[in-house]
């Protein structure tokens, strides 16, 4: 059970970060000085089935409006690569077999961020033309993939249009903090979605 108070921080972010994501000068990327338009959504792992619903309530509410969303869910597509590339019960057997380390580098090397995840993106970035990238599931693939992995190898390749990572954990603006309490990396190149204001 949520408390009061978690819904309603919750519902109170979302509603800004849905001001943010409809506003015509997040969409034209304005006033980023040529930098990434990437945004980290941080939010609290306790309320992760509360922030699920609001993810969804949030790309309803665009795609109503015509901003055309496209959502990732980074756990949801490494299955599918591991699915695709080895077989999911494969991979269920050889976890029986290995140590976790040399489970850990045959998930990476099959996922392989590179050749394999990074193009997925792409392909469906380019598929569905949307106006705004959402990136989900970040704390579901740790520590196979690296949240600001991700980031690093999409900024070369996904930059015309804004992206919005959804990370349970805190941003400082200089490294991310998964859970809040693990240090994923130190990463730069990202706003912090709480802290943007709306043009008047």
């Amino acid at each position: 059970m949520f408390s009061m108070n978690e819904i309603q921080l919750t519902h109170k972010k979302f509603q800004h970060i849905h001001e943010v994501l409809s506003s015509n000068s997040f969409l034209k990327m304005d006033a980023l000085n040529g930098e990434i338009p990437f945004w980290i959504a941080p939010y609290e792992i306790s309320t992760q089935d509360l922030v699920e619903q609001e993810i969804k309530n949030l790309t309803v509410k665009l795609d109503n409006a015509g901003i055309k969303t496209l959502i990732v869910d980074l756990f949801e597509l490494s299955c599918s690569l591991v699915d695709d590339n080895i077989g999911l019960n494969e991979m269920f057997d050889l976890e029986l077999d290995m140590d976790k380390s040399d489970f850990k580098d045959a998930i990476q090397s099959t996922i392989n961020i590179h050749e394999r995840f990074i193009p997925a993106i792409v392909e469906k970035v380019v598929s569905v033309k949307p106006n705004i990238l959402l990136l989900k599931g970040v704390g579901a693939v740790y520590p196979f993939i690296r949240s600001h992995t991700v980031l690093n190898n999409l900024q070369s390749a996904v930059k015309n249009i804004p992206t919005v990572m959804f990370f349970c954990g805190s941003y400082t603006g200089q490294s991310l903090n998964l859970f809040g309490t693990l240090k994923d990396d130190n990463y730069y190149r990202a706003f912090n979605i709480d802290t943007y204001k709306l043009k008047a």
